[in-house]
């Protein structure tokens, strides 16, 4: 068995007689001499094969290609002077080997392992057990290790209890598609695979465990992105008799610990913001604040304009909010203005007026047409000086705050204004209860439908004005995680039920299970789940989620490795009583 680190050797090791395993990571020949970087998951030890000093034939030594698989025993010895290599943690020494043994030998590989560039994310994905060898990743995945390991410790020392919950249960959709799953016992039904443990740790604290965690496999069928996959992983938990500040105060402590263990950074208090204040300050429930260029009200400076554009958003209700980037006007012709009109258009906004302050007075085409007060207002409340760019949005505080928000963080990147060594955690809290869908033309849980209103008598009256228990934790522009204090009673939830506009029938046959256990004493209780590929990707200072999943999929959620999804056989079909509808060709 293999038992010494290869990355791990030191000078205090020197002249013991060492066998090592791992990978030929680099090769190179010097006639008579050959030396090779072997590689294993700790790191590179360098491994000298001097025709004089081996025991083995020679020809095996001369026979090793990267990416071959071997065996190495000889005596450690400490290096010249002039062989000192400073860049890796072994560079005082090197193995003299006396006998080699080849395990296992490899083909030419796709890409080169040794240099740890970016490669072709398809080519990486068709050959991940090869991309996986790669330094990067492995300390990635090392990361996520050291996360949960952390995360466990602190939470067993805390008294929670880890239980695990269902993987097939039953369908319950509010929110993001089910992944569902036929049963082959009882033909035409279905199970569904969790969007999360939520009425599962529910019910846990009803069945008197009052502290559950689990490290959770979840899924969702969504749109993928960079910082989503259909199958995902939560840090998730819960606490009976807890209240908000209660949960609060325990994962901010969590996550200090977390992060001094993985990071070695102590962390400062979290900052607490509302939501109301962070979509009027950063056009996002989930803001960066590791830059400032905050979006500025224009909403009563221009009231009562001339100019169509600002007043009429005003008086149908709409807002006026502005960017202003400062000391980098000269960095943006008319050109680059457009292109961010262009920008702000892909989250409804109808345009983007835009001025320049400059040699002490305003151009832009909308500076001759904006009254002389209004722009003198402007100047002295935001302390507008030469050189300075703002960016201005008229319209539905909605599409007002999505367009500016995705404004500020692309000027951000544009220009390098995110500092990438800062960790910002902050608290987001005090969410509306619910969110009007124009598709389905109802009122949605903003969280989810188990969330505590602030309020039960808005509920009937004015939903909108309706707050929640409900809190975020945001980390770099990231919603890190969620959670919130539970409804515990049955007519509270029922209440809420009335407002998402679910029948009796709806309830009961989605809900009705978990309704029921609520008749039988359920305790006060509430919990937060954390995104753990989410926390990993962060800490590991990577922006893609592919980094910190060892087999992750494709933007199509496939796996290019194994070829899932795939066909399955008819007897399979058969023996689930399913016939596959083929869509017909355009042809």
């Amino acid at each position: 068995m293999k038992t010494i680190n290869n990355g791990e050797l030191r000078e205090k090791d020197v002249n013991k007689t060492l066998t090592l395993y791992g990978w030929v990571n680099k090769r190179r020949d010097m006639g008579g001499v050959i030396f090779v970087d072997l590689r294993d998951r700790s790191g590179i030890c360098q491994v000298v094969f001097n025709r004089s000093y081996l025991k083995s034939d020679f020809k095996l030594a001369e026979e090793l290609k990267n990416e071959y698989c071997i065996k190495v025993t000889g005596k450690l010895n400490k290096r010249t002077p002039s062989m000192i290599n400073p860049n890796i943690a072994t560079g005082m020494v090197e193995l003299m080997c006396e006998n080699i043994e080849i395990l296992s030998k490899s083909e030419v590989v796709p890409f080169n392992i040794y240099d740890d560039k970016e490669i072709n994310e398809n080519v990486g994905l068709k050959y991940r057990y090869l991309d996986l060898r790669r330094e990067k990743l492995q300390q990635t995945i090392k990361t996520r290790h050291l996360i949960t390991s952390k995360v466990r410790e602190f939470l067993n020392k805390e008294d929670f209890l880890e239980i695990e919950t269902p993987i097939l249960c039953k369908s319950t959709p509010e929110g993001a598609r089910d992944y569902i799953v036929p049963s082959r016992v009882n033909k035409g039904k279905f199970y569904a695979l969790p969007q999360s443990p939520q009425i599962f740790k529910q019910l846990l604290m009803i069945g008197g465990f009052e502290k559950y965690y689990q490290i959770a496999r979840c899924f969702r069928d969504e749109d993928l992105r960079a910082d989503r996959q259909p199958e995902f992983t939560q840090i998730d938990l819960e606490m009976s008799f807890a209240s908000q500040e209660d949960v609060i105060t325990l994962v901010e402590k969590m996550i200090k610990y977390v992060v001094k263990s993985v990071k070695n950074i102590e962390l400062d208090e979290f900052p607490r913001i509302t939501y109301k204040e962070a979509m009027e300050r950063f056009g996002s429930d989930k803001p960066d604040t590791r830059f400032a260029m905050e979006l500025n009200d224009l909403t009563e400076i221009l009231k009562g304009t001339k100019m169509n554009v600002f007043s009429s958003a005003i008086e149908n209700g709409g807002i006026v909010k502005c960017l202003i980037v400062k000391n980098n006007a000269d960095k943006y012709s008319r050109s680059d203005v457009e292109h961010l009109t262009d920008f702000v258009k892909v989250y409804k906004a109808k345009g983007l007026a835009w001025l320049k302050y400059d040699n002490d007075a305003f151009t832009g085409v909308i500076a001759k047409n904006l009254e002389e007060e209004k722009l003198g207002a402007m100047k002295d409340k935001y302390n507008i000086t030469n050189n300075d760019l703002i960016l201005i949005v008229a319209d539905k505080p909605k599409i007002v705050y999505d367009s500016l928000g995705a404004l500020r963080l692309k000027i951000a990147n544009d220009l390098q204004l995110i500092p990438s060594d800062k960790l910002n955690f902050l608290w987001v809290v005090d969410f509306p209860m619910f969110e009007y869908s124009e598709t389905e033309g109802r009122y949605k849980a903003m969280h989810h439908p188990f969330t505590m209103p602030n309020n039960l008598n808005l509920l009937k009256t004015d939903k909108e004005k309706v707050l929640s228990l409900a809190y975020d934790i945001v980390l770099n522009g990231y919603e890190l995680g969620g959670g919130s204090v539970r409804i515990h009673d049955s007519e509270m939830q029922k209440v809420v039920f009335d407002a998402l506009q679910l029948s009796d029938e709806d309830i009961k046959n989605r809900f009705g299970f978990f309704i029921e256990a609520f008749k039988y004493g359920a305790p006060p209780h509430a919990g937060l789940a954390i995104g753990l590929e989410r926390f990993t990707m962060l800490l590991s200072n990577t922006d893609n989620i592919k980094d910190v999943i060892a087999f992750p999929k494709t933007q199509s959620a496939s796996d290019i490795m194994s070829e899932a999804p795939s066909i399955v056989s008819n007897n399979q079909l058969d023996e689930l009583g399913i016939t596959v509808v083929k869509e017909e060709s355009d042809e």
